[in-house]
């Protein structure tokens, strides 16, 4: 029986519960944040462009999106941070979002879905990286709204997720420049989803690290370390799975929203979807295989231990036998008084042992 494990893994912080602040029975809509504070300030972040120009702006106003908002270019605004209610909500009412669109842009532990509006498309995922300096998964919610001349986006700190998509921007990129809010949506949605490749990536190298360590070593902390693998694979797919069945209902049905000539794009989103979906779904049989090998190593490592164990006692059944033999007090024992007695008895229990000893080695028992 494997030793209990004193030293656990800590819990990875995109696997632990954030206790809702949200009671039962409140209304919906009920703007409740339920996510971490990872910034002091609410930042806005404006790109206005169109095929000839591109403008950027931190603003610290919604107000000051008007004269873009009014314009016939197309306007994406980026909001960083979900703690500020008040200001959110002066966004929210100046794009007229409905309440159950606010409601869930803050619950941050929200299901990866895709829902239309009257004048809006709403689309809610996680947002998953590779923390460069500690290796560690970082995951956050994403919102990204879809208007019929803007796009609103949503994250919880000021990582530059969307950094691809402003170096298409500001490099000029013609299909991006020209095409509508929607193929900037999926280009958004795009950038999530490769981001998703790169930590199938790591989770990949974690598998074959993993393999090594249990063929060269099975330390008692492996389970362990399946065990948080499985959990990070499960995360994984309770992330993509959902947003792979709305793109489906998605390009199934018909959008005021989504141009048909774009739908095409966002067909190939839900592809790379599969194909990721494809990919946790093999990592998890490795890791279920995985740990079929390490209870594998484990069961020849006591079966070796055993077999060693009954090789001794093998070897010392016939030195106990003559060792009993000898050790019976009878009177009338002729070995007793002969002069080479104790030597022979040495001499004939060196060679049985010697005996068995090479004909375990002939069998390759030793």
């Amino acid at each position: 029986m494997m030793k209990k494990i004193k030293n656990r893994l800590p819990i990875p912080s995109f696997l632990r519960l954030k206790q809702s602040s949200k009671k039962p029975g409140q209304a919906p809509g009920t703007l409740l944040f339920t996510g971490e504070k990872r910034l002091e300030n609410v930042l806005m972040h404006l790109y206005d462009y169109d095929v000839e120009h591109l403008s950027e702006h931190d603003i610290s106003e919604i107000d000051d999106s008007k004269p873009y908002l009014d314009s016939p270019s197309k306007t994406w605004i980026n909001v960083c941070g979900l703690h500020d209610i008040e200001k959110l909500k002066e966004i929210w009412n100046y794009f007229n979002l409905h309440p159950l669109i606010q409601e869930d842009i803050l619950h941050t532990q929200q299901r990866p879905k895709i829902e239309e509006y009257s004048e809006h498309m709403f689309f809610v995922l996680r947002m998953m990286r590779i923390q460069d300096e500690t290796g560690e998964l970082k995951v956050e919610q994403v919102s990204i709204v879809l208007s019929p001349n803007s796009v609103l986006s949503f994250q919880e700190d000021d990582y530059p997720i969307y950094e691809p998509v402003l170096h298409r921007l500001r490099n000029a990129a013609p299909r991006l420049r020209k095409h509508g809010p929607d193929y900037l949506a999926y280009a958004l949605i795009d950038t999530i989803v490769d981001h998703y490749m790169k930590v199938m990536e790591k989770i990949g190298n974690e598998i074959e690290e993993l393999e090594d360590e249990i063929l060269q070593k099975s330390d008692e902390s492996i389970p362990e370390k399946i065990h948080a693998l499985r959990r990070k694979l499960i995360f994984f797919r309770r992330s993509v799975w959902p947003l792979r069945d709305s793109l489906n209902s998605l390009l199934r049905e018909e959008s005021h929203l989504i141009h048909e000539d774009n739908k095409i794009f966002f067909r190939d989103v839900y592809d790379h979807l599969v194909q990721i979906i494809d990919g946790i779904e093999n990592y998890r049989d490795m890791a279920m295989g995985m740990l079929d090998m390490y209870m594998s190593q484990v069961s020849n490592k006591m079966n070796e231990v055993m077999k060693v164990l009954t090789i001794i006692a093998t070897i010392f059944i016939p030195l106990t036998f003559i060792a009993g033999i000898y050790g019976m007090n009878f009177e009338y024992m002729p070995e007793l008084g002969w002069k080479w007695a104790y030597p022979t008895v040495w001499g004939l229990m060196i060679v049985a042992t010697m005996g068995m000893v090479v004909y375990f080695r002939k069998k390759d028992w030793l």
